[in-house]
């Protein structure tokens, strides 16, 4: 019975040898040494906009921001359905692989936000001259673009999109706040990263380079503004017709507009700095 008794002591001796003193809770992946954290902490979501911006201008900003990232989202939503085999797509992207344009409308929807400033002052002087609706600040601040006061009395929004006689190849691509602003933020690093360019100058130039360089296609400025308007008008304000404009509208029997809305929350090319050359010729309307 002693011995029974011996046994069954230094079998729950090293029982509890073998075992932690105490369970301790799986360390989680978010806590840092300054306590809990999440992953993404510090970012910065929304557009940021200078307080040189009147309320009237901030108002006008953020709606012509929010039209830029709907417009991105609805680009990116077709092409996520469709791939590289819809109409539209090789009418501007030609046989390019699909995805570096699904990411530059990425970035505009979800990149961070916090190396974006809009600004409505006139730091380098370039509101100025005639016909400027804004510039990228180059050079002189990176991460800044100046809105002048010709864009808001001369962008419309995007609830016009097809009216006033507009057409993608014959209009102006900043004719809207939304478009124009999408250009613009591909000039700045946090959404263009100094690698979408101006390969194309304006409607036949993009379809030219689908057809003969498609290389570039997928990062240039001209053709995700004009695939973004195109495909929005296509398949959400006049569904299965849009507003192309000289010419008819893309047939393809794998390509069915919708018109439902899908969620989401420029001009050619940008103005010299004062004193500064620019390789960007101005066109007759920033």
């Amino acid at each position: 019975m002693r011995s029974c008794v011996s046994w069954v002591v230094a079998f729950a001796a090293s029982c509890a040898l073998a075992l932690p003193a105490s369970v301790q809770p799986r360390a989680d992946s978010y806590e840092h040494s300054h306590g809990t954290t999440a992953w993404d902490d510090g970012a910065t979501k929304d557009f940021i906009i200078h307080n040189s911006c009147n309320v009237s201008e901030t108002i006008q900003l953020r709606k012509g921001l929010a039209d830029a990232v709907t417009l991105a989202d609805h680009a990116k939503a077709h092409i996520l359905r469709w791939g590289n085999s819809s109409e539209h797509y090789r009418k501007y992207f030609g046989n390019a692989a699909s995805g570096e344009a699904i990411g530059y409308y990425e970035k505009v929807i979800n990149g961070d936000k916090g190396d974006a400033l809009f600004r409505c002052d006139n730091p380098d002087g370039n509101c100025d001259q005639p016909e400027w609706g804004g510039h990228w600040r180059g050079e002189n601040a990176t991460n800044e673009t100046v809105i002048c006061p010709l864009s808001y009395s001369t962008r419309r929004p995007l609830e016009q999109l097809c009216a006033l006689g507009y057409t993608v190849a014959e209009s102006e691509s900043n004719t809207y706040f939304g478009s124009d602003l999408l250009h613009r933020l591909y000039h700045m690093p946090a959404f263009g990263e100094n690698h979408v360019e101006h390969f194309a100058e304006d409607y036949a130039g993009a379809l030219e380079l689908a057809k003969t360089n498609e290389t570039y296609t997928t990062h240039d400025s001209d053709i995700l503004q004009y695939f973004a308007l195109d495909v929005y008008a296509y398949d959400i304000v006049v569904p299965g017709i849009g507003c192309p404009g000289g010419e008819s509208p893309p047939s393809n029997a794998t390509e069915t507009p919708t018109s439902t809305v899908t969620s989401a929350p420029d001009s050619v090319t940008d103005a010299p700095q004062v004193g500064q050359s620019s390789q960007d010729s101005p066109p007759v309307q920033r």
